[in-house]
């Protein structure tokens, strides 16, 4: 059966201008917000949020990272201490984190947690069809909650090894690409572990087409615990009306499903920057999104994003200051 989200609204229309365009990328960018926030002038996000969805992935123990799989684990620990780089960049950008452990192989428990890292996409189904739904209903509760509680610009993120395995394969499978195309060096991969990651993707990729039109089928097949979640999380936030900006390869390839999901709430989002991933470019390209900067990032895990964060700010600043002048 498949999941029935509320329908999602258009966005309202960017307002004339009082002045011409004289920043570029930084006018778009206010524009953007400012008909995202239904506003003639944008105001600068007060509580921009990073959410950041951890979990674990069998297809890691086939040695497809540069990183053991126990460090998932060590990462979170170290994210919610305030430290990793994605915390020091959040603390300089103003946003608040969240870090939602819904797959991590570790004895903790919550409220949230599917299960103890997803299925080895490679020769078996991520998840089962109960944990797919339940984890796409995770995001959009987490979605409604951060929304609830006053965020106004919402930063999805994933942490986990292994993670971009299931995503290149994810947007292998939506946007018709072979594994050799989508297949990067996320966390700096050798030679020897890119082949084994590019044969990982093949088989997963092999598993996934009969399923490609089913997203939910998709994301149970190849994807994992993580990736359902933030599918659901970026629809919800497109039905509480609640702008986003877009990481990395992860993320990218949770907003292809959420697309499929909800068609129009790619309109919501805005993507931060083009990270050294070829399916990062390619999900941007198959959404239709222009990324505001490219810093070269390799790595994922929201830190693109919170990089970039700033200049949401300084858009809205800009757009409300020159409207003015």
């Amino acid at each position: 059966m498949p999941i029935e989200f509320a329908e999602v609204p258009h966005p309202g229309s960017t307002q004339r201008r009082t002045s011409l365009p004289r920043f570029g990328t930084l006018d778009a960018l206010g524009d953007w917000l400012a008909a995202r926030q239904d506003r003639s002038r944008p105001a600068p996000p007060g509580r921009p949020r990073i959410v950041v969805f951890a979990a674990d992935h069998g297809v890691s123990a086939r040695g497809v990272s540069a990183r053991p799989p126990e460090y998932t684990t060590t990462a979170v620990r170290e994210l919610r201490e305030g430290g990793t780089t994605l915390g020091m960049l959040a603390a300089r950008s103003g946003a608040g984190v969240r870090v939602v452990d819904i797959a991590v192989d570790s004895e903790e428990h919550n409220e949230f947690k599917i299960r103890r890292g997803s299925g080895s996409i490679d020769t078996e189904d991520a998840l089962t069809s109960e944990q797919a739904e339940k984890a796409v209903d995770v995001g959009r509760r987490i979605a409604d909650a951060e929304v609830d509680e006053g965020a106004d610009l919402l930063v999805p993120a994933e942490l986990g090894v292994g993670s971009s395995t299931p995503a290149a394969t994810l947007v292998a499978a939506l946007t018709g690409t072979e594994p050799v195309a989508v297949v990067g060096r996320g966390s700096g991969i050798d030679d020897n572990t890119w082949m084994r990651k590019a044969a990982a993707v093949r088989d997963a990729l092999r598993r996934a087409r009969p399923v490609v039109t089913e997203p939910l089928e998709l994301v149970r097949t190849a994807g994992g615990a993580d990736l359902a979640a933030l599918a659901g999380f970026l629809v919800q936030a497109a039905v509480r009306r609640t702008p986003v900006l877009l990481d990395g390869l992860s993320v990218c390839a949770a907003a292809l499903l959420a697309e499929e999901f909800a068609p129009g709430a790619r309109a919501w989002w805005t993507a931060a920057h083009r990270s050294t991933e070829p399916a990062h470019a390619l999900a941007l390209e198959h959404l239709d999104l222009e990324p505001l900067v490219d810093l070269g990032v390799a790595e994922g895990s929201g830190t693109g994003a919170a990089a970039v964060l700033p200049l949401v700010s300084m858009a809205a600043e800009l757009r409300g200051s020159h409207d003015t002048a």
